[in-house]
Parts: structure tokens; C-alpha cells; sequence
């Protein structure tokens, strides 16, 4: 969610994120704390599944969002920051990421869409998005990008565990994409999050070599968000600032879970309440 641009393509230092500093480390009572925001961003976007459909504004999508989080005790976490001003990030076909909600901006059928969102509850923030088949006229194309997109984010987070490197996140996402030839955007990745909406470690979405980059550790907390275009991985920024585009307009898609390192693994914070995962979503 409203992920910091590169300036181009970062590369892992090794045993240090990108901003220099070690990742942070957080305890058991903070990791519940952590989960009871995550849980409740998830239960957000279940909450907006019924609603997407032909016809209706992005603009009516992020008001319900809004309303959503505020009736259980959060706020949005994309509203006013650096200017942003939706309370969540909703990007349709070829917008990669940032596409801002307007009242005259409808759905339609055989649209792909991302919805982003990001609650502060309690003081901690809680990260997802899911991609959405919009009515019954979904194009092979665009299904078979939703289904390598979410296959590319579990496949990153099974690698998720002590002693791995993030490296090897970018590596089994990189494999995905190649088999299915589709690409894997670079100037936007995952990032850590917990009582800072972005913090340590920068989570790329692509590697030259499993094992590079910074080992993983109990008690990290990152989003895994792999953007994966149709086309070629290129993009550009409008003029807004923010609406992120695939530069030869092919489609793009995203799924983002919130992870937590473990001492045997990875524990996924965002799990759909309803079991949701990928569209369609019954």
C-alpha cells in the first residue's frame, strides 16, 4: 500500500535492508496486537466483496471502505498520507498500484480490479489487497493473470522462515512469472510494517539468485504484494502523483498478504475471515 518508488531497481546489501538499518524485531504480545489490525483489514476487504460490481464508483467502494473501518474502532491509514486522499488505493486493469477512487469512475464488466487497504488500529497498522473479477465477461487472459499473481505471492511467502533470505521471496516469484511469461514489476515491492505503515526490510518481488539479501528473522513483520503485469514490467506515474500504469497499457494484477516470521516458519496476519483467496469469491 502506497509503496515508496525506488528511482530504480533496488538490489539487495547483504545483511542489510534497504534503508541501512537492521529490520525490527517484535515480541509475542506485539505480534497479537499485529494480527488483531491485520485480521481486521482483511475482514475489510470481505466486507467490500458484495459490493463489487458493474456500475459502481470506485469513489462509492472507498466511502464504504472508510465507513467500515471507523464502525470497528480504526481509521484508514492512506488518508492524507503525503497528500494521498482516499482511504484506499483502488486500481482497475492496467493500473498497477495508487489508483485513487472517484465518484465518476465506474466498474465494468470485464474489468480487473485491486483494492488496497491499509487500518490503524490501536497503533498499528494492518496491510492487504486482493484482486477482483468484475461481472461474468473476464477475459482468459485476465484470469489466468489473477490466478498466476496469487499462485507468485504464496509461492514467495512458503519461503518465509528463519535462516532463509529474502532473496529467495524474489526467487520463487521470479519463477512463476517466467513460466507463465508475465512480469514482475521492480520499482514498487513489499515493505516492513507494524507500528510504522512502511519500515525494514524493502521486499522485492524479483532475484538474480535465490539466498541474496538479508536473512530472515523471528519476529519481522513484512507485506509480500507482488505487482505482475501481462505485458512487460514497465510503468510510469500520471500526473496526479500517485496512479502507477503498465507503460505498454497491458493489464496488471496484485495480491498482498501481511507476514510474520516465525521460529518454524511464517505466519500469514491477513487470512480472509470468510476463507476468501482468489476470485471468484463464494
Amino acid at each position: 500500500m502506497l509503496k515508496g518508488q525506488t528511482g530504480g531497481n533496488r538490489r539487495f546489501s547483504k545483511g542489510r535492508d534497504y534503508t541501512g538499518n537492521h529490520a525490527p524485531l517484535h515480541d509475542a504480545d506485539e505480534l497479537s496486537a499485529m494480527r488483531r489490525a491485520c485480521q481486521l483489514a482483511a475482514a475489510t476487504l470481505d466486507y467490500i466483496t458484495d459490493f463489487v460490481e458493474p456500475g459502481v464508483s470506485t469513489g462509492k467502494l472507498d466511502q464504504l471502505i472508510e465507513a467500515y473501518m471507523r464502525e470497528n474502532g480504526a481509521v484508514p491509514a492512506t488518508l492524507g498520507y503525503k497528500g494521498f486522499p482516499a482511504s484506499s488505493c483502488i486500481s482497475i486493469n492496467h493500473v498497477v498500484n495508487h489508483g485513487i477512487p472517484d465518484d465518476q469512475k465506474l466498474l465494468m464488466d470485464g474489468d480487473i480490479v485491486n483494492i488496497d487497504v491499509t487500518v490503524i488500529l490501536d497503533g498499528w497498522y494492518g496491510d492487504t489487497s486482493r484482486t477482483y473479477a468484475v461481472g461474468e465477461n473476464v477475459k482468459v487472459l485476465a484470469r489466468r493473470l489473477i490466478d498466476a499473481t496469487y499462485e507468485a505471492m504464496m509461492a514467495g511467502i512458503a519461503e518465509v522462515a528463519p535462516g532463509k533470505h529474502m532473496g529467495d521471496v524474489g526467487w520463487a516469484i521470479r519463477q512463476v512469472c517466467e513460466r507463465e511469461r508475465f512480469s514482475s514489476v521492480l520499482e514498487f515491492g513489499g515493505h516492513g510494517v507494524g507500528r510504522k505503515f512502511h519500515d525494514s526490510p524493502f521486499v522485492l518481488h524479483w532475484a538474480e539468485e535465490p539466498g541474496e539479501g538479508i536473512e530472515l528473522e523471528p519476529g519481522m513483520f513484512f507485506t509480500v504484494e507482488p505487482m505482475i503485469n501481462a505485458g512487460k514490467r514497465h510503468t510510469k506515474i500520471l500526473a496526479d502523483g500517485w496512479t502507477t500504469v503498465t507503460r505498454d497499457r497491458s493489464l496488471s494484477c496484485q495480491f498482498e498478504h501481511t507476514v510474520a516470521v516465525t521460529e518454524t516458519g511464517h505466519d500469514i496476519l491477513t487470512l480472509s475471515p470468510r476463507g476468501y483467496t482468489k476470485p471468484p469469491y463464494v
